[in-house]
């Protein structure tokens, strides 16, 4: 019997391709006649540009065009004005890239300035309720916390944080006999087809987005930004292909980031453990001339049952890049705020964190009223602090040593929504018996062309090494943004849905033809495996089913949704993250010795690429807990480490151990297959979980991010 797909170990499909280099990024697509541009930053955070010389770049051999009047083109910031540090003003277009990037140097600007405001914990700046973020409340949350037995209130921070993946924002535009093509690198190709075909005045049909490949993501790719608009634009400027490559120090602040933000987190308890109130005050950066807001309020109105409940989410609007998403968005933020005050709370009552936790566990959903799909968070708890040996926990902050070096253990819980939107899969059979599924999504790193084909080749019944997963392509069928962790339980079950269509219908054909042994067979009583449609002995095959009808292929195109869902359950996925350190107490080192996480994301469609994820995810929460953090120069604006030389991010030494397990369970209500997302949450809950550890180690109470040695000494 051959042995399904789906939950197997499987190595990724395109692994061999990517470490032999043959995989093909945007940047490195041979087109003809291909040219370079180069962006010209504007280095004032506000004002306007009262003159701008082109000469000296356009006198420099190779150098083409100097583009500097963006008037037409509809953006997402003003283009009359700057509204921060680094908003283009020309693109030098070149015949090499050398020739672009020295013409870029010799343009020269001059600016009027203006009073700009860059460090939005400036007093003078007020800030402001988003419409998409009033304020909630539920129950007496005032009252509660003033009368409660014991009460923990902390301020705590976050620095801004930059994505950095390892593929630079590339593209490469052209223009030939009417529509436009882009190589991009983006996690929604339709998207970005959409904002391009928006910002220059064309019809998104004529507009075609290939991203088979990307080199990491975090969110830097969601939106699409000036220098995939002005790519296309000065394409169409020199009537021939133009390729443009953010230099690290551009896309610092040629993209979005992770906002800087400050926190309250004020919770009350009786002497039992019962936590009675929990008030959350949260306030972000925020761009002048566009509204960011993420999910920071989400999981501190829900992960726990507390009766009196509020949450007021507000912005700070500056002279600066708008925010973006990055991964975990927004709630790895709110539940470091949760889980840290949770942690004290434990601490103040001398109880144990994990049973705390439990001690506060919802029957329902508290914010929508709404039954669980399932909560298998206990399982985590269990599961995590068994595996990580939570026992041999102490305590007694500072009571356990190694040497000169403190020790400490801390955990948190991780939750994130588990998102589905509408998409839809194009699936087909040929007529030697492969199959391919079609659908414009991505594959930023967590192995969606493995994990989808693993679904589609179940669906089909056919083995996983015919079934291939193409995607990368916006004029495949519509798949949502590779992002926000939907993209299995969408496209996943898009595929799914389709492919079982599809088998559906060469089930009927066989049944219908008389010369099909499995003629006047109940279509219910037969299954596939293998390519082989049969039942009750007699059998069919996709090949002969299709070489009688004198086919080349068979396909099917289907669309799956989760309709309304969202309206009678609650569905999200649950973790429980347990981190141990060392410090220094001499140098105020931190050392992550080895983290251990139990998830519940329901089926796990690839168990070697689901741990792969998880171990990932902890890596960025290594990064924001103990080094990440961007720096900028409030006199104008500029962004000071913007460079992997000054912006520290983990490398190998700083990831020791670091493992992870799935509770076994699905989520049918959900979606068809199951699936729970996986990309966001494998970072919720790492930072306080090392935050608690250092706690655990020093009795400091550290509440600012990331964590720096001076805070320790």
């Amino acid at each position: 019997m051959a042995t399904t797909a789906v939950g197997q170990p499987l190595s990724r499909v395109d692994a061999r391709r990517k470490v032999t280099g043959t995989a093909t990024y945007s940047a490195e697509h041979r087109i003809e006649g291909l040219l370079y541009g180069v962006i010209v930053n504007g280095t004032v955070a506000r004002g306007t540009v009262s003159r701008i010389s082109v000469d000296a770049a356009l006198a420099h051999p190779g150098v083409l065009r100097v583009l500097t009047d963006f008037g037409k083109l509809q953006l997402a910031h003003p283009v009359d004005r700057l509204a921060f540090y680094g908003q283009p003003i020309a693109v030098v277009v070149a015949e090499t890239l050398e020739a672009a990037t020295h013409g870029a140097s010799l343009v020269e600007a001059t600016y009027e300035r203006q009073d700009a405001v860059t460090d939005f914990d400036d007093p003078d700046i007020p800030s402001q309720t988003p419409e998409d973020e009033p304020d909630y409340s539920r129950g007496d949350p005032a009252g509660a916390l003033a009368s409660a037995q014991v009460k923990v209130d902390l301020e705590l921070t976050s620095a801004r944080e930059n994505h950095n993946p390892i593929e630079l924002p590339s593209t490469i535009a052209r223009w030939q006999d009417g529509p436009l093509t882009l190589w991009d690198k983006t996690q929604w190709s339709q998207g970005a087809a959409r904002t391009v075909a928006g910002a220059l005045g064309i019809a998104v049909t004529d507009v075609r987005v290939h991203n088979e490949f990307l080199g990491g993501g975090f969110g830097s790719g969601i939106q699409t930004y000036d220098h995939v608009v002005l790519a296309a634009f000065a394409a169409r400027e020199v009537n021939r292909p133009v390729k443009v490559v953010l230099t690290r120090r551009q896309f610092y602040y040629g993209t979005g980031f992770r906002p800087a933000s400050r926190h309250r987190m004020a919770l009350g308890s009786t002497a039992a453990g019962r936590v009675s109130a929990l008030v959350y005050e949260v306030r972000i950066e925020n761009a002048r001339y566009r509204t960011y807001t993420d999910g920071l309020t989400d999981l501190p109105k829900f992960l726990y049952g507390v009766p009196n409940t509020s949450t007021a989410y507000r912005i700070t609007p500056i002279d600066v890049h708008s925010p973006a998403s990055m991964r975990g968005p927004g709630v790895v933020l709110g539940n470091f705020a949760l889980e840290t005050a949770m942690d004290q709370l434990a601490h103040e009552l001398a109880v144990d964190p994990v049973e705390l936790r439990l001690r506060n566990e919802p029957t329902q959903d508290e914010v929508s009223q709404l039954p669980f799909s399932t909560r298998k968070l206990r399982e985590c708890y269990q599961t995590g602090a068994r595996r990580f040996g939570w026992s041999r926990r102490r305590a007694k902050p500072g009571s356990r040593t190694d040497g000169d070096l403190l020790i400490g253990m801390g955990m948190a819980t991780a939750s994130y929504h588990n998102n589905r939107r509408d998409s839809s899969a194009r699936a087909r059979i040929h007529a030697d018996g492969t199959a391919e599924v079609f659908a414009a999504s991505a594959d930023m790193g967590p192995g969606t062309t493995t994990s989808v084909m693993q679904v589609a080749a179940d669906a089909l019944g056919l083995p996983a090494s015919a079934v291939t997963f193409r995607l990368g392509d916006s004029s495949y069928p519509t798949a949502p943004l590779h992002a926000a962790a939907c993209t299995m339980a969408s496209v996943g079950s898009a595929a799914h849905t389709t492919c079982n269509a599809l088998k559906a219908e060469f089930i009927r054909r066989a049944v219908a033809d008389p010369d099909s042994p499995l003629h006047g067979a109940n279509p219910a009583d037969v299954q596939v495996r293998d390519g082989q449609l049969e039942t009750s002995g007699a059998r069919d095959t996709y090949r002969d089913i299709l070489r009688r009808a004198g086919m080349p292929s068979l396909d099917i195109t289907g669309n799956w949704g989760p309709g309304d869902a969202d309206s009678r359950i609650s569905t999200y996925g649950y973790g429980a993250v347990f981190a141990e350190v060392s410090v220094d107490p001499l140098l105020g080192l931190v050392r992550v010795r080895r983290i251990f996480a139990a998830y519940d994301v329901g089926r796990v469609i690839s168990p070697k690429l689901a741990h792969s994820q998880a171990i990932g995810g902890m890596v960025g929460g290594i990064g924001m807990a103990l080094l990440e953090g961007t720096v900028t120069d409030h006199r104008d604006g500029r962004i000071v480490n913007a460079s992997l030389a000054d912006y520290l991010v983990p490398v190998n030494a700083d990831v020791l151990d670091l493992d992870a397990a799935f509770i076994n369970t699905e989520d049918p209500q959900a979606d068809p297959i199951g699936v729970k997302g996986l990309g966001e949450i494998t970072i919720v809950g790492v930072a306080p979980a090392i935050g608690n550890a250092v706690f655990n180690a020093t009795g400091k109470r550290l509440t600012d991010l990331p964590i720096r040695p001076e805070a320790l000494l």
